[in-house]
């Protein structure tokens, strides 16, 4: 049964007045209600059968059978899974400037997800252009980790373009200086270790990146694939509040070590607070890895796509498609959804209560169905596995107003 919209004529009540039939509408208490699915909310341990209702942008109340006639607009969500708005800490949602970025809304609020970290995209020296033309016209809640290299991702991995190739451009002085002037929208900071994108230069990279983050004091993300220096070396410089994503990347000097075991600094570091993030991609997932780390007892802390261009055709797709992954990989559903809500809400200061259905927090909401079938899932090395359920979108609620799936443009469109 699919989902229903309903809008309930509004209460009349009639009164004695000098004028005749003189009538007062009485308000109905909620703008929104989402109605009978199965909430999964891990920040308060809840997974039951209720009711969400909605008020001037705002989650207004958890409950059981809570009155249509109580809501302007009533969402039957019957057989459904409503959990907070999704949250993907790894997209690239700056278009127009270098070759990764996809516009936002498309691919994430009318999927599912309310809010988005575009990873580094955007340097000091094109952060504005993404500010006034991107972050304040989406729909999607967008949030910025800040490249420490002032270009920003602009040239891919054309040869001999990678960004750290010329260190003149990793200014931590400009970094922070572009921190301080938008503190309301960058979340965090970010670096890139892979050969192509650093040469030699990646260790002293990641000391001017450690000091941009300490003087900014925000967390620093970590994109480390088959770096130029050992891996261990990286690990040593990231702190509490890092995050090191791509994590179950296959590529040399990853997390396992030659046995298969997740190494031993590895495990130092995520004592140390030191978060690990899925960051798919078209080039960082593959399922060998994650499933030899959950057999290992360590799962991830968040799930993160890692959309952008090269990927939103396949084998990414989205948020949803990543999500389901870890369901064919044997991780609960409610494990999943904590993956993509709480934990990812508490990775970095969003300035706003998300990733939760608490009173109070924002009216983000995500409506799925599980469907069950035969899926055919594929990682970043094109190896691909059947699984029995996939995760599909319904509705999204962001800030209080809703979003259906449509149609998704050609990345490269202008749409």
């Amino acid at each position: 049964m699919g989902i229903s919209t309903v809008l309930p004529e509004p209460a009349v009540d009639s009164i004695t007045a000098p004028s005749p039939l003189k009538q007062r509408v009485i308000a109905a208490p909620y703008d929104l209600l989402i109605q009978g699915g199965k909430v999964i909310d891990p920040s308060q341990g809840i997974e039951a059968a209720m009711d969400v209702a909605v008020a001037s942008g705002r989650i207004a109340r958890l409950g059981f059978n809570i009155p249509a006639g109580d809501a302007r607009q009533v969402i039957r969500a019957h057989g459904k899974i409503v959990t907070p708005g999704l949250i993907d800490i790894h997209t690239h949602v700056f278009p127009r400037a270098g070759p990764y970025g996809i516009p936002a809304d498309p691919y994430c609020v009318h999927r599912g997800v309310t809010t988005v970290v575009d990873a580094g995209t955007s340097g000091a020296f094109t952060f504005p252009a993404f500010r006034k033309y991107d972050i304040e016209r989406a729909a999607t809640r967008i949030r910025a980790l800040l490249h420490v290299v002032s270009i920003g991702m602009v040239a891919g991995s054309t040869p001999n373009m990678g960004e750290l190739e010329d260190l003149r451009y990793c200014s931590p002085e400009l970094a922070v200086k572009c921190v301080n002037g938008n503190r309301d929208v960058i979340v965090g900071l970010k670096i890139r270790f892979s050969r192509q994108y650093t040469g030699p230069n990646d260790i002293e990279g990641m000391k001017r990146a450690r000091r941009a983050a300490d003087e900014a004091g925000l967390p620093l993300m970590c994109h480390i694939g088959g770096p130029y220096s050992p891996l261990r070396e990286f690990l040593g410089m990231m702190r509490k509040g890092d995050v090191w994503t791509h994590c179950f990347n296959d590529l040399p000097d990853g997390i396992l070590d030659a046995n298969g075991k997740v190494k031993g600094e590895v495990r130092e570091a995520r004592q140390r607070g030191v978060r690990f993030d899925v960051g798919h991609g078209a080039g960082s997932f593959s399922f060998g890895v994650a499933l030899r780390c959950l057999e290992q007892d360590f799962p991830p802390d968040t799930v993160s796509s890692d959309l952008y261009s090269a990927n939103v055709e396949g084998p990414v797709y989205g948020m949803p498609e990543t999500a389901s992954k870890f369901l064919l990989l044997g991780m609960p559903l409610p494990e999943v959804i904590q993956r993509t809500t709480q934990n990812a809400a508490e990775t970095f200061q969003f300035r706003e209560e998300i990733g939760t259905l608490k009173a109070g927090a924002a009216a983000d909401v995500s409506v799925f169905e599980i469907e069950e079938g035969d899926f055919a899932f594929t990682d970043s090395y094109r190896e691909t596995r059947q699984g029995r359920r996939r995760i599909t979108p319904v509705v999204t609620v962001c800030g209080g107003k809703t979003f259906y799936p449509t149609a998704v443009p050609h990345p490269d469109s202008d749409e």
